[in-house]
């Protein structure tokens, strides 16, 4: 028998969806989709044709996908332009003698989230690059179906980026022009935001994704299960964003003691600045989960390589509080004793980092092509099988370890923008490193006997939900 409209319609509504799930339907409005250039409703009602129904006549006026996704560009790159023009406007009104101090203050708090950002974006483009090759990676993370694509963590990253830019622009303005205590609760506000949205309870903003996250991050913390890929994965992204943990704390640390845009700069930084007992133990927290892990993989495996694993971890211990002497020794005991100490850990630790990288996470003692590409394309032409690419991979990964060793240490912690730069200059060296450590995980499970053919591998834009 023939359906009703209204079933139909339901059928194929993009709000239906399984709990927790995505639409059923892709979005429309988004570059790649297989949408012709025209408009959008009359390739679904195409059959009604010769009808004067309103909503046929409502059709015809709604523009194309590619039209709003253009026009969502122009109007992104708009909001960016006036962004950067009212902060920077906002900066050249201060005093010189104040501008250094407030802009450190501003790059403290929205740091660690404009990193995290970054990050995002990246992850997006791993994720991208995955759904082109052969890699499987939902196999490989145990992702279930309800998994976010690249298209949806690019959707966050929009949204992070338009918020956080947003709120700095903001803090800047309002303190700039006298309204000191509407500029302290904009970082307030954004923080509190972000962490509603990650415990948020309800079946939005990816609830499923979310509390995977949370759970990982849980699992990472409490290493008292067996240690999953995802769960040392994410662990090792981690280590990468020590600096992000830092900074974290230094916000909240004076978010929490009213001392957010206030001139008493050199009061905060006695309470939570660079002589803070919490810098150099909120900097090592990544690699003692790290290390925890390693032991507890050894108990599980009783493999020696974990032990040695592990050890790589226990190098930037020193590195880090050797470091932090500095501010609690005399100048001279630093200067002959202390700092001989901390250059040679950071030897030690750079350099095994790098050994392991390429020996063990990579498994590159014999180069081995990177990503078969479903489909021939400039990208796949560029990167597979290249011999140069990994001798980019290998000497920018040994200069980025040596430079990240060194952006651990004490003597930058006021140089705002070099630290910006090399933790940037870290998170795009871990960017590269995802690739070939996924690669090799993949290499191992279809060496291990597990074979997914090729037809039975759902395409990102293929993938509908019941």
């Amino acid at each position: 028998m023939f359906e009703s409209p209204a079933a139909i319609a339901s059928s194929h509504s993009p709000h239906l969806r399984k709990s927790g799930g995505k639409p059923v339907l892709s979005d429309l409005d988004e570059p790649g989709n297989n949408v012709q250039e025209g408009y959008v409703f009359p390739l679904v009602l195409g059959d009604m044709k010769g009808t004067n129904s309103p909503m046929n006549t409502a059709a015809a006026i709604l523009p194309s996908a590619i039209f709003l996704w253009r026009f969502k560009v122009i109007l992104f790159l708009i909001w960016g332009f006036t962004c950067c023009k009212i902060g920077w406007d906002s900066v050249m009104r201060m005093s010189a003698d104040l501008r250094d101090l407030f802009l450190y203050e501003a790059f403290l708090y929205y740091n660690p989230l404009l990193l995290v950002t970054m990050m995002v974006w990246l992850w997006g483009v791993c994720l991208w690059v995955f759904s082109q090759s052969t890699v499987n990676y939902a196999k490989i993370f145990d992702l279930d179906q309800n998994h976010l694509t690249y298209r949806e963590i690019w959707k966050c990253s929009i949204w992070m980026t338009i918020i956080v830019p947003t709120s700095m622009t903001a803090y800047l303005y309002l303190y700039s022009h006298g309204e000191v205590s509407l500029a302290a609760s904009q970082p307030v506000i954004l923080y509190v935001a972000v962490a509603l949205v990650l415990v948020f309870p309800f079946d939005i903003f990816y609830l499923s994704s979310r509390y995977f996250l949370l759970r990982t991050l849980w699992r990472i913390a409490l290493p008292l299960q067996p240690i999953s890929f995802p769960d040392f994965f994410l662990a090792d992204i981690l280590t990468s964003m020590a600096k992000v943990f830092s900074d974290l704390e230094r916000s909240v640390c004076r978010m929490v003691h009213c001392q957010v845009a206030t001139i008493a700069w050199f009061e905060a930084d006695s309470v939570c600045g660079s002589h803070s007992v919490a810098i150099p133990l909120v900097l090592v927290i990544p690699y003692i989960w790290r290390l925890m892990q390693c032991l507890r993989q050894y108990k599980d495996t009783k493999e020696k390589a974990t032990l040695f694993n592990a050890l790589k971890y226990s190098t930037a211990v020193p590195v880090i509080f050797l470091s932090a002497l500095k501010y609690h020794v005399l100048p001279d005991r630093w200067t002959y004793v202390y700092r001989r100490l901390w250059l040679f850990s950071s030897v030690v630790n750079s350099l095994y980092s790098f050994y392991w990288d390429v020996t063990r996470d990579w498994d590159l003692s014999v180069f081995t092509r990177i990503f078969k590409f479903n489909k021939p394309s400039n990208f796949s032409n560029l990167f597979y099988g290249r011999q140069w690419v990994y001798f980019w991979v290998i000497g920018s990964n040994l200069i980025l370890r040596c430079t990240w060793t060194y952006k651990l240490s004490a003597h930058l912690r006021h140089n705002y923008l070099t630290v910006f730069m090399v933790t940037t200059l870290e998170m795009l060296r871990r960017f590269q490193w995802i690739f070939f450590r996924v690669e090799n995980e993949w290499n191992k499970i279809t060496k291990s006997g597990f074979q997914l053919p090729m037809a039975d591998i759902p395409r990102e834009e293929e993938k509908l939900l019941g």
